[in-house]
């Protein structure tokens, strides 16, 4: 194995890795409450509905992989987008989910259709 493919392996088990950690439903939810401002953790709880000690279980996780930084004033952490790029991917996902969504409704709305047609002509 050459030595750029082991980069790229490298860079295939990193990229993975941030995927594994934005395929949960709870961290996708704390990236969009924190997509327009920093937000203290009691605040972000409340803004997700889920309970302290979950919220910090999975700002833990978005914190190792630098998803999120931190910024300590007095007792009060504040969390905050480490890169507006994280963004952009989670945007971009959202699209395409609900493209295929729409293209799903399409087809289905085009199946019954054609399905009421031929039941006409029977």
């Amino acid at each position: 194995m050459t030595r750029g493919e082991k980069t790229d392996d490298r860079i295939y088990e990193l990229h993975a890795s941030v995927c594994q950690i934005l395929s949960n439903p709870t961290r996708l939810k704390i990236l969009n409450a924190l997509r327009d401002r920093e937000i203290a953790v009691a605040e972000l709880a409340r803004r997700v509905g889920t309970s302290m000690p979950n919220l910090s279980q999975h700002l833990a996780l978005l914190k190792a992989r630098r998803v999120v930084l931190t910024r300590r004033e007095g007792v009060t952490i504040y969390y905050r987008i480490a890169n507006p790029k994280i963004l952009r991917a989670f945007d971009i996902m959202r699209e395409v989910l609900f493209e295929q969504l729409s293209e799903g409704r399409r087809l289905v709305k085009a199946a019954t259709a054609g399905a009421r047609r031929s039941g006409a002509r029977t």
